[in-house]
């Protein structure tokens, strides 16, 4: 593995930065403090990020991509994070690029895919993924959502909860159980266009962290869909799931990276300036510690998500190495965070310095796309086996 980058891929990597620095992330305080009451101002910058092509990085051209390697799309995924401030528009953009596109791309019927992703690429159309229910999160085959097979298609009733851009998705993929009765090999999955009669995205929902872009539940009553919107076979659907999980924990966490790396940037710049007792901070032990523990932190997120895109580039699969991934990145974000805090002092604790909006979005890494908990025990049943 060798994680040197070309100047082609230094200049993309810092043109994006550049890009997420000047024009994302605008009125952050007020967006954030707001939270679902003022949500429809996130789909400017949603613009902003498809005119630039984020949302097409790792699609083929012929679909509308840009048809980039998946070390450059990571690169210019995490550089995306370090310029752009509203964690919850990374963190929405990383999951409709992995846990949306790329089931589409690598499942999808040629029909699916012009149908979808060029609308996906450009962002006119939005995604959204469900598959977790209040009574089925990590444990996905409990899901009670079926599609009852009927002739030319099936239909949906149940409900999804904690959707990602669920109240404003054009399209979602949903997953259901055709045949109940099989438990795991039984459930499909499918594309659901938002105004199919029987469909029903609820309000946004208030939240902690990551309020600047919307969360909410769907709701299928007879919602009728033509056999056509199957994406994959029937029964395939817990192995997508699983396809998608991978990709999913893997990398949803990248533009997470580039905010650890312009947190440590931020608290090395505020400990060199701030002075007391007649010497800048960064003299005590107490915060070059923290400094030290936070570079660490930042590089061992990067060794594993690149590990994991290079895994990828080669058409490996990586469980573990997601796992990895994941739990690192989300409870170093976290603790990082708190390490922000902590070296800013009372600054750090205001609101309006954004400091410690980073500690409320990082909370949800360490439940979506499974728990910390759950990555462990992934890690440590792959390691048994």
């Amino acid at each position: 593995m060798d994680f040197s980058w070309s100047d082609e891929q230094l200049a993309l990597r810092d043109e994006a930065q550049r890009f997420a620095a000047q024009h994302l992330g605008r009125d952050l305080v007020h967006r954030d403090q707001s939270g679902s009451d003022n949500l429809e101002t996130w789909r400017e910058d949603w613009r902003k990020c498809a005119e630039f092509g984020i949302f097409g990085l790792s699609i083929p051209e012929e679909y509308g991509g840009r048809g980039r390697d998946i070390l450059t799309s990571i690169l210019i995924l995490e550089a995306i994070g370090y310029g752009c401030r509203d964690n919850g528009l990374t963190l929405v953009a990383n999951g409709q690029i992995w846990a949306v596109q790329e089931p589409i791309f690598s499942f999808g019927t040629d029909d699916q895919k012009r149908r979808y992703l060029p609308g996906l690429c450009d962002g006119s159309i939005i995604g959204a993924v469900s598959m977790t229910e209040h009574g089925a999160g990590s444990n996905a085959a409990g899901i009670k959502t079926t599609a009852e097979p009927i002739d030319g298609g099936y239909v949906l009733n149940g409900a999804k909860a904690y959707v990602g851009l669920g109240p404003s998705c054009d399209v979602a993929l949903v997953f259901a159980s055709t045949a109940p009765d099989r438990g795991s090999w039984g459930i499909s999955a499918f594309l659901v266009d938002a105004e199919t009669s029987g469909f029903i995205r609820r309000p946004p929902q208030q939240k902690m962290g990551l309020r600047t872009t919307p969360m909410g539940e769907f709701i299928f009553e007879n919602c009728g869909i033509p056999k056509e919107a199957r994406l994959g076979r029937e029964g395939a659907g817990l192995a997508i799931f699983q396809h998608i999980m991978e990709w999913e924990r893997s990398f949803i966490l990248a533009s997470h990276v580039g905010s650890m790396r312009r947190q440590l940037d931020d608290c090395v710049g505020f400990a060199r300036s701030r002075i007391v007792f007649d010497q800048p901070i960064d003299q005590f032990q107490s915060v070059s510690n923290r400094l030290a523990n936070m570079k660490l932190r930042l590089e061992t997120a990067q060794l594993l998500l690149y590990k994991a895109a290079w895994l990828k580039a080669q058409g490996q699969s990586c469980p573990v190495e997601a796992a990895l991934a994941n739990l690192h990145m989300s409870e170093a974000f976290v603790e990082s965070s708190l390490d922000a805090i902590r070296i800013h002092g009372g600054k750090g604790y205001l609101s309006e310095t954004g400091i410690e909006r980073d500690l409320r979005d990082a909370i949800g890494g360490v439940i979506y796309s499974g728990t910390s908990d759950i990555q462990r025990q992934i890690i440590a049943q792959l390691l048994k086996s």
